[in-house]
């Protein structure tokens, strides 16, 4: 079984049509072997796909907090908020807790073998054809659909300064806009990337300092005084019992998704070995920071039901202090972090479609290069897709209604990858015990906790399930693995993966 970068799986340079190669986590790579990280560290075109390894450290240092930092947090959180109330801390410490061992797993499975350069090479190795290409074409979507989210999103950041522009112009610039700017390199996208978080770093910062600020100086606003007891004063920890919090995993589980956008980025990082476990070691203070304490510091300086759930509470935390200028501050920073998303998910979509041509799962042209190594045609396809999100403004009667729907689809069908991921996981352990004894950074809890998260995802579904706004865009999701199905069998992939196999 043979594949190619980024949903495509791992290939010899030297001998196009062997087998994987396999070794333990932290061993270098043959030279020639695809996806080894260039070892002068600087930037040059991997040998086996043309993908320029253009990202450094820093890069994917950042990715990966921007990752961790989007529209499910911003814009969803108010939702969330409404629904949970204070115990909104919780259902984020929850989420963030299984998350980190999902990343923990991915990161055991792509460093155990450095020829992996995506999600869907380790799980197309692992656990077949079949399930890479499931892998490759969900992950696709999931971004498409959460770049439909952002759009969304925008158009409603926008609308708190020009309340009458029209819905399709804020989405339509956007999308052109993060085109151009992923057409020139991979490089480019990194540098984006780095200053889009550095912007949501220094805003939540900011915000938390403020907050705090406005606690301790008693500070008394339209919205009432600033006091640590607003966590507790507006009907306990729980006001809307154990029901609420509950409801408050619906959008909530939103806000982490792109966490593994690591994973995705190290096919083009220079020292996977290093870069990537220092960015998924790095994810519980960021959740620490970013989620729980300032979510906690806005329900202190305003009481919890005093935030609407239709917009972002962190703009909301000034506007109802009295300070309207912050607030127009602090929704340019949202606006920029939905962008930040929005330019995540078509730098993912694009690589993995390349990856898909590749393997011949796409179209042949998705697998063209531009004189600057970047998927151009991928690239310009899965932009193209996001055109539906503008359209969606135009279907419900809010802006928080198209949200809720695509929030739900790209929330379900980023629990299969994650899923995919863990069960993938499971079997390395069975078939491959001598790498998981030899790794260097093996996923605590192991098996056990593996259960444990698949138990959690099945909970989430059974969430979805039960409230009315999300029930309906649950429903549908099926479809697309219907899809799935006759995309497979239409392009003859279940042949192509026998001869493949017989090959190896």
């Amino acid at each position: 079984m043979t594949e190619h970068q980024d949903g495509t799986g791992p290939r010899d340079a030297a001998a196009p049509d062997g087998p994987p190669v396999t070794g333990a986590a932290g061993a270098a790579n043959p030279a020639g072997t695809a996806g080894t990280a260039n070892p002068a560290g600087t930037a040059g075109p991997d040998a086996a796909d043309g993908l320029e390894r253009g990202l450094k450290n820093r890069h994917l240092q950042l990715i990966a907090i921007g990752g961790a930092i989007g529209t499910g947090l911003f814009m969803g959180a108010g939702k969330t908020i409404s629904l949970a109330g204070p115990s909104v801390i919780l259902v984020y410490a929850v989420i963030g807790f299984m998350l980190f061992f999902v990343m923990r797993a991915m990161g055991e499975l792509l460093l155990s073998n450095l020829s992996y350069k995506s999600l869907r090479d380790a799980v197309s190795d692992i656990l077949g054809p079949e399930a890479g290409y499931v892998t490759g074409w969900t992950y696709w979507f999931c971004w498409i659909v959460t770049g439909m989210a952002d759009i969304v999103a925008i158009t409603g950041y926008i609308q708190y300064w020009w309340a009458d522009v029209p819905l399709w112009l804020p989405g339509v610039l956007t999308i052109l806009l993060l085109l151009g700017l992923n057409l020139v390199a991979v490089r480019l996208f990194g540098e984006i990337e780095f200053w889009f978080a550095i912007i949501k770093i220094l805003a939540i910062a900011v915000l938390v300092l403020v907050g705090v600020g406005m606690v301790l100086t008693h500070f008394h606003g339209p919205g009432g005084q600033a006091q640590v007891s607003n966590l507790v004063d507006h009907g306990g920890v729980f006001p809307n019992g154990f029901r609420g919090f509950l409801g408050g995993f619906q959008i909530a589980i939103f806000a982490f998704v792109g966490v593994e956008l690591a994973g995705t980025a190290a096919a083009e990082t220079q020292d996977p070995e290093r870069t990537l476990p220092k960015a998924i070691n790095a994810i519980p203070w960021r959740i620490a920071l970013f989620y729980i304490l300032a979510l906690a510091v806005i329900m202190t300086v305003i009481p919890w039901n005093e935030v609407a759930s239709n917009s972002s509470p962190f703009v909301q935390m000034f506007a109802l202090a009295g300070l309207p200028a912050a607030a127009g501050i602090v929704n340019f920073v949202v606006l920029t972090s939905a962008a930040s998303s929005a330019n995540s998910g078509i730098f993912s979509t694009s690589r993995m479609l390349f990856g898909l041509a590749l393997e011949g799962a796409a179209p042949r042209a998705m697998g063209a290069l531009s004189v600057r190594k970047v998927p151009a045609v991928a690239l310009m396809m899965s932009v193209v897709c996001l055109v539906p999100g503008v359209v969606l403004l135009y279907a419900g009667s809010t802006v928080m209604d198209a949200f809720t729907v695509v929030t739900t689809v790209s929330s379900v069908m980023f629990m299969v990858v994650w899923t995919l991921i863990i069960v993938s996981y499971i079997v390395y352990r069975r078939r491959r015990p001598e790498l998981h004894r030899a790794s260097s950074y093996r996923m605590p809890g192991g098996v056990v906790m593996c259960v444990v998260l698949l138990a959690f995802f099945a909970a989430m579904i059974v969430i979805l399930a039960t409230a009315a706004d999300t029930r309906a865009a649950l429903a549908v999701t099926p479809v697309w693995f219907v899809v799935l199905a006759v995309g497979w069998f239409a392009s003859g992939g279940r042949a192509a993966a026998a001869g493949r196999v017989d090959a190896a």
